[in-house]
């Protein structure tokens, strides 16, 4: 099933051509509306004129997320605030919020995207939606919830935590279809089970699922304990919100991107050079039909590569691959760089061990240091008797995981193995890097490492 059949499977020379004007007209709005853009493009001698297709993509300069932050609040909306209807932005834990605008037309958009995405993941019209991504500043949860709307769904706005509620209504409302963080998911199905139920014997059959980097590993984890299909989901509050791009159903095998609201690039992260089809880099967006809040080629942090051949399941759009992690959680350890997702295929192809981790950087010394903390199931803690780390058996699984991750990274990562619940539960975005080198005075704030 295909929500729009004639956009998603436009030929390639009309998308260009769609999308070559609608780029024109962005550049348009953003010169002569926003004055960082002026500057920028006056800066760099560039006119609107100068852009005259996708061809020319590569002239025009950067966004970056500071950007955003020296632009507080309103500096970069391309209309009058009487115009924006809705207003969202990041939490705001490292200083001030980024916030960006929508107009009715930019809600409306949206709305479509995410009821795309949807169908492209096996949602149909008719659906109960079981929303679980939070509501408020975060565009997760509107996002998906105005989607769903949109295709004709009967959603649930459930929103996060309260994990036992969210239990019975989905034993009482019968949803077809969830969406949430995986983490939190996979929280509820863990709960499930600890209350003596069978996750799979819900009326669930797929599931939405991101807002953080995760695992084909952990897609194999939720499938198994919810008998769904696990889909990925991708999108940013900078560019719109979540419905910038998504796995279909049929091949679950790269994201299809709605190119035509979202032009993508990948460039080297280090020189900002474009990247052919296929190579792995930092990916890049453009807003084509955004009014409110416009972005020009916005560095996202996020890696991840282009797929080059076509789908099987008949959609034009390009792909890209799931996101391997971002560029300020990569660690660099000993010159290897090390993202935490490459640690939690390792850990969730070990059936001792749970997929609740965190991977803490600390300092001894002079030298920062790396240690993966991971629990043991509740069947090995039971197998010996309860969990002690003195144990021969607890020993023995930590040098095990230990050269498993230094046959995975080609470094050595220190193990410390956990009791069963006793790491954090994610109710929303699960906290994967804790940086204890911030305790000392002149540990760097960055959680980029080298060990």
């Amino acid at each position: 099933m295909l929500f729009q059949p004639e956009i998603e499977t436009m030929d390639r020379p009309a998308l260009k051509r769609l999308q070559s004007a609608l780029l024109r007209e962005t550049v348009e709005r953003v010169y002569h509306r926003v004055p960082f853009y002026r500057r920028l493009f006056d800066e760099r001698g560039i006119k609107p004129e100068d852009i005259r297709g996708v061809e020319d993509l590569h002239k025009l300069p950067f966004t970056k997320k500071s950007d955003l932050r020296e632009n507080y609040p309103f500096g970069l909306f391309a209309v009058d605030l009487k115009d924006v209807v809705r207003i969202h932005g990041s939490s705001g834990t490292k200083g001030k919020p980024t916030v960006v605008g929508y107009t009715k037309k930019d809600i409306q958009n949206w709305a479509e995207v995410c009821a795309r995405a949807i169908v492209t993941a096996g949602g149909r019209p008719g659906d109960v939606f079981h929303n679980a991504y939070g509501y408020g500043l975060f565009t997760g949860g509107l996002g998906m919830h105005y989607g769903a709307e949109r295709l004709g769904c009967t959603v649930v706005p459930v929103s996060g935590g309260n994990t036992p509620r969210q239990i019975t209504l989905i034993e009482d409302f019968k949803p077809r279809g969830i969406a949430g963080t995986p983490s939190y998911v996979l929280n509820i199905a863990e709960t499930m089970e600890a209350m003596g139920k069978n996750p799979r014997a819900t009326s669930l059959e797929y599931g939405i699922f991101g807002a953080e980097p995760w695992t084909e590993e952990m897609r194999q984890t939720l499938e198994e304990k919810l008998g769904i299909k696990a889909l990925d989901i991708y999108g940013l509050s900078e560019v719109i919100g979540p419905g910038v791009a998504i796995e279909c159903w049929e091949a679950q095998e790269g994201l299809h991107i709605a190119e035509d609201h979202f032009l993508v690039e990948v460039i080297d992260p280090e020189t900002g050079k474009p990247l052919p089809l296929g190579d792995t880099g930092e990916l890049v967006f453009t807003s084509l039909t955004k009014e409110a809040f416009p972005v020009i080629r916005y560095r996202t942090g996020d890696v991840a590569f282009l797929y080059p051949e076509p789908c099987r399941c008949g959609r034009t759009h390009i792909r890209m691959s799931r996101v391997k992690g971002r560029i300020d959680d990569m660690l660099i350890i000993r010159g290897v760089n090390v993202f935490p997702s490459e640690m939690e295929a390792v850990v969730l192809s070990v059936p001792e061990l749970t997929a609740h981790y965190q991977v803490v950087v600390d300092r001894q010394g002079t030298m920062d240091q790396v240690t993966l903390e991971v629990e043991v199931s509740e069947a090995f803690a039971a197998g010996i008797g309860g969990f002690t780390t003195e144990h021969p058996s607890v020993a023995q699984l930590a040098g095990r995981l230990r050269g498993m991750l230094k046959n995975a990274l080609g470094v050595t990562v220190d193990v410390a193995l956990k009791a069963p619940q006793t790491l954090p539960r994610s109710e929303g975005k699960a906290k994967r890097i804790i940086d204890r080198r911030q305790l000392y005075q002149t540990a760097p704030s960055a959680p980029k490492t080298t060990v």
